[in-house]
């Protein structure tokens, strides 16, 4: 996928936000649901798919890799799989777009099957560090070659004769540990992955859904995730939860416009992704949980959320991994916020689709708000309100960035503009719909 022209989108202080958010279903699972489905035997059925950008060029992919995937009405997804290292050398070059996940996630699931594939990405994923998932995956026996400094594009020949692997993460990243295991699944024995701290669950939760054989503990070495290869993964029935890194934005909304109150229903409480809720609450936020139950294998819960004055909290660094997609809107908030929010161990944000620290702190300093970085902290310093706005800000061509700005202009004192907008379709296709549905002032 490429990006075609710069959509500018602006937002405005207005009326308070009101009414029910119907937020897409969760990315990450959409990722693992449509992969995992097409390396299972049988139909496997999803609904509540989230159908971005990024999930659709996954579906591609696995249409590429010889897995028939078919939409049979909107969210409503069928895969009928080619089993655990059934997957046939694709025709063309496997186009990304802009998904992380997606590539990273593929790369692993093919890399232990005898057969080559090319790997490429729009401008932002291009520049994004692809050895953290090529280093791993060359241990099972796979043939990788790639951009000076391990850049997309990148050609991988899978190992002929796979081979176990233990391995332990250098950095907290869920898309390390899921290519790990997805490549160790036509391996034969046990891969192991060995995390410092827990990351995101969803591929565990689901890989033990279609049948392999997971265990996890917590050892004096860590964080230990043992897989045994070469199972007979089976079809399922995958409920994808609502995104919780995508209601982020109108919850954020909602706590910093004055009057507002929103009910965001069937939102994923999976406690490896609640860190920012839990700050929230932290920081004086007024949020109430509904209906706890399970849908496909994943805790959900309805939230209500109420417009809250909020105070300054420091962000320890082991929470980081639990809400690592949040930081930027958090930083907004913090700037709503009295005091001074610290978030620590945000090293990561740095090599996402842009540099999202550096892009939030100069798009807040452009709108009047106080901000310290290092390598691996942001420090806003918040007066309760932001005091200027008015300023265009540059997004880099990241969905997280874009959707930032246009919640901080519904706070703010003037608009504030962001550059381009068109990289919100990768996740969150109906941002500019819902926010409206809800009376807020973008367009």
């Amino acid at each position: 996928m490429s990006h075609g022209p710069a959509t500018p989108i602006a937002s405005r202080p207005g009326r308070p936000l009101t009414g029910e958010a119907r937020i897409p279903g969760d990315k990450s699972i959409s990722h693992r649901a449509l992969i995992l489905g097409a390396m299972a035997v049988g139909r496997t059925r999803i609904t509540g798919l989230l159908e971005g950008q990024d999930v659709l060029d996954t579906a591609r992919a696995m249409q590429a890799f010889g897995a028939t995937v078919e939409q049979v009405a909107p969210g409503e997804w069928t895969v009928d799989g080619v089993g655990v290292g059934g997957f046939a050398e694709p025709a063309g070059v496997i186009d990304c777009g802009n998904s992380g996940t997606g590539v990273r996630l593929i790369m692993g699931a093919m890399a232990t099957t005898p057969i080559t594939a090319t790997f490429t990405g729009d401008a932002s994923l291009s520049r994004r560090p692809m050895r953290r998932i090529t280093d791993p995956i060359s241990l099972f026996g796979a043939e990788i070659t790639a951009r000076e400094g391990g850049l997309l594009p990148v050609t991988i020949r899978g190992a002929e004769d796979a081979v176990p692997v233990t391995y332990r993460t250098p950095v907290a990243s869920a898309q390390i540990k899921s290519a790990v295991l997805l490549a160790g699944l036509n391996a034969p024995g046990q891969t192991v992955v060995i995390e410092a701290e827990p990351t995101r669950d969803h591929s565990e939760r689901m890989l033990a859904g279609f049948g392999a054989t997971i265990t996890t503990e917590t050892t004096a070495e860590g964080h230990v995730i043992t897989l045994t290869g070469q199972p007979e993964l089976r079809a399922q029935d995958v409920a994808v939860p609502r995104d919780p890194s995508s209601a982020a934005f109108p919850v954020a909304a909602a706590l910093i416009v004055p009057g507002s109150e929103i009910r965001v229903n069937g939102i994923s409480r999976n406690p490896t992704r609640d860190g920012l809720y839990v700050t929230l609450a932290e920081m004086g936020a007024d949020l109430s949980w509904e209906h706890d139950r399970e849908e496909g294998g994943e805790p959900v819960a309805d939230l209500i959320v109420r417009h809250s004055a909020l105070r300054g909290v420091s962000v320890p660094a082991d929470r980081a991994a639990s809400m690592i997609d949040e930081f930027p809107i958090l930083s907004v908030i913090a700037a709503m916020a009295e005091g001074e929010t610290v978030m620590n161990g945000v090293a990561e944000l740095r090599v996402k689709e842009s540099d999202r620290i550096d892009a939030m702190a100069k798009g807040l300093r452009a709108n009047g708000v106080e901000v310290e970085e290092t390598r691996d902290s942001m420090t806003v310093r918040g007066t309760g309100r932001i005091p200027g706005g008015g300023a265009a800000v540059e997004t880099h061509l990241d969905h997280r960035i874009a959707m930032s700005f246009l919640v901080a202009g519904l706070a703010a004192e003037a608009e504030i503009r962001v550059d381009d907008g068109s990289a919100i379709a990768t996740s969150f296709p109906d941002f500019v719909d819902l926010m409206r549905g809800l009376g807020a002032d973008i367009g």
